[in-house]
């Protein structure tokens, strides 16, 4: 499993008007990332995440993408959070990556599947230690009655590991989302743009290729 931008092998180089040559979806992923890791002023791997709740709603919030490869896109939170919680009910979501400076979007659709447990440790494991009592601290999506009142958890929370390494909460976890369906977007003058769609039946099934209308 790759994590971020940092441990990605980069495929060969692609210029926007010739990406539809592409024959599968992941190297060309892993490619435009890695240009948007050099021109985006924030965060290259945020992404929307969309879910649906119980009244077939649609749900959607910016999530970090934590690492992808073959099997899918991985993002991790509390498993009793919104998200979580919708996601149990309903495992499948859509994502989108969009890159301004870049002029590029990817969408993805497909299941959503839960990671291992020691694929969640490992991953926790890197995380600021700020940041682990944080996950600790909070009741995601649940009401807050003050701000101080979460400053006080945060804190009981630090007092007890203020030494030693923190464990992975037990309700604090991470999902994959495994394509069936991804589609890449370059702009293109005059709303012209170019738009490929790559889909497949299952995830051991080939890729087919389509270009759509912009």
């Amino acid at each position: 499993m790759t994590d971020t931008t940092d441990s990605i092998k980069h495929p060969g180089r692609l210029t926007p008007g010739d990406f539809t040559a592409a024959d599968e979806p992941f190297a060309l992923f892993a490619q435009w990332l890695a240009e948007a890791s050099a021109s985006e002023p924030n965060d290259p791997n945020a992404m929307a995440l969309a879910t649906v709740d119980g009244d077939g709603l649609p749900d959607v919030r910016m999530v970090l993408m934590k690492g992808f490869d073959a099997d899918g896109w991985v993002f991790y939170s509390h498993v009793a959070s919104q998200k979580g919680r919708e996601i149990a009910a309903h495992p499948k979501a859509a994502l989108l990556f969009h890159w301004k400076s870049l002029r590029r979007q990817v969408r993805i659709r497909g299941a959503v599947t839960p990671v291992t447990p020691e694929e969640a440790d490992a991953y926790f494991a890197t995380r600021p230690k700020q940041a682990q009592i944080g996950a600790w601290a909070s009741k995601q999506s649940q009401p807050l009655e003050s701000r101080f009142a979460f400053e006080q958890a945060i804190a009981k929370v630090a007092a007890k590991y203020i030494v030693g390494e923190v464990p992975r909460p037990p309700g604090w976890s991470g999902w994959r989302v495994t394509p069936s369906r991804i589609e890449f977007w370059h702009d293109r003058p005059f709303r012209l743009h170019d738009r490929i769609e790559f889909t497949r039946d299952a995830p051991d099934s080939a890729w087919g290729k389509t270009r759509m209308y912009p």
